[in-house]
């Protein structure tokens, strides 16, 4: 059965490989016959931890894992991928699935214990809440202030433009679901993104599909910072960063809140396995405390809003800049404040 449930998983990311672009891919066979098909942007090494406790407590059930970035997710579901949960750090491009007719009715007693904020309709349900940071090598910044809000680090880099040329890393929004996100999220709650946007397009920025790789380059000491990177991601690799070079800091003007989200498709087959998975992760969003899950609990409970520390909602709101002239028109002034010429 496992040398079956392996030779599917096979054939399945041969499939996948011709239709998406897969950035990781890993089957966990199990006892039966059964298959939970999941596609996610979390990172293996992230979300491995939530696969093996489920199949621990569900040894029956093989779970095929795909990796995709945020914008390919939206695409595949939109384009009819036969996956049977959707997980996704880009709360925009879930909703809209969800509000265009893509995803499918789920409800528990876990879910109906999540707070209002973290779901809607029975489509869409939170089980994290995290936060933008920027990451920064202490060795590229040795005998610099360290900026607490943005307008300090318009300040440094304006100051500084020798020690951060070429070495500041942000998303290319272009492309990242994720990126465009924090960037479109920001840009409504301050005015001094786009400050900062031009001072960092004058250094050459590196951009970026995913946190993970701006991470890596911080650490490696070929950024010297990382904008708007996922804190869970962060915080996962300090603690596997034993040289003390990464800082991790929250800006304390305003700090985007993403919740990831869970979705089951309609093109979804094994639906109570997704719909178990989600209760899963319905009840670990609820737990008071961190523990040792790499990613973090519904910790935010919209009582911060108001200082712009509180979570994205979960609303129509969030379909704003999906809209085709808004996008674009977003996507024109970025484009001229990060790519200087």
């Amino acid at each position: 059965m496992r040398l079956a449930c392996l030779a599917i998983g096979l054939s399945l990311l041969a499939t996948l490989a011709m239709a998406l672009e897969v950035e990781d891919h890993r089957l966990y066979p199990g006892t039966g016959d059964r298959m939970l098909r999941i596609v996610s942007t979390a990172d293996l090494e992230v979300f491995e931890p939530y696969l093996r406790a489920f199949q621990a407590e569900r040894p029956a059930i093989s779970i095929d894992y795909t990796v995709v970035s945020s914008a390919e997710l939206h695409r595949a579901i939109r384009n009819g991928a036969e996956f049977d949960l959707a997980v996704s750090s880009a709360m925009d491009l879930q909703f809209q699935l969800a509000n265009d007719g893509f995803g499918q009715s789920y409800r528990s007693d876990s879910t109906e214990s999540l707070p209002e904020w973290a779901r809607w309709r029975d489509l869409i349900f939170a089980f994290t809440a995290e936060p933008a940071v920027v990451v920064l090598s202490a060795e590229r910044l040795a005998g610099l202030p360290v900026p607490a809000t943005r307008q300090e680090l318009i300040t440094l880099l304006r100051q500084h433009p020798e020690r951060f040329q070429g070495a500041v890393g942000t998303y290319d929004v272009r492309d990242s679901g994720l990126g465009y996100l924090f960037a479109t999220q920001e840009a409504r709650s301050t005015d001094a993104y786009w400050r900062l946007s031009e001072v960092m397009g004058r250094l050459n920025p590196q951009l970026y599909c995913c946190s993970g790789q701006m991470i890596d380059d911080v650490s490696e000491g070929r950024l010297a910072l990382a904008y708007n990177v996922l804190g869970s991601y962060a915080a996962e690799r300090l603690v596997r960063d034993s040289d003390g070079q990464l800082q991790i800091l929250r800006m304390q003007d305003f700090a985007n809140v993403i919740l990831r989200t869970a979705l089951i498709p309609t093109t979804a087959r094994e639906i109570e396995s997704a719909g178990e998975m989600i209760d899963m992760l319905a009840t670990l969003g609820l737990r008071d405390a961190p523990g040792s899950w790499t990613l973090p609990p519904l910790r935010q409970t919209g009582d911060g809003e108001g200082s712009g520390f509180g979570p994205i909602r979960l609303g129509p709101a969030l379909m704003v800049y999906l809209d085709p002239l808004n996008r674009r028109a977003f996507l024109d002034e970025w484009e001229n404040a990060l790519e200087q010429r």
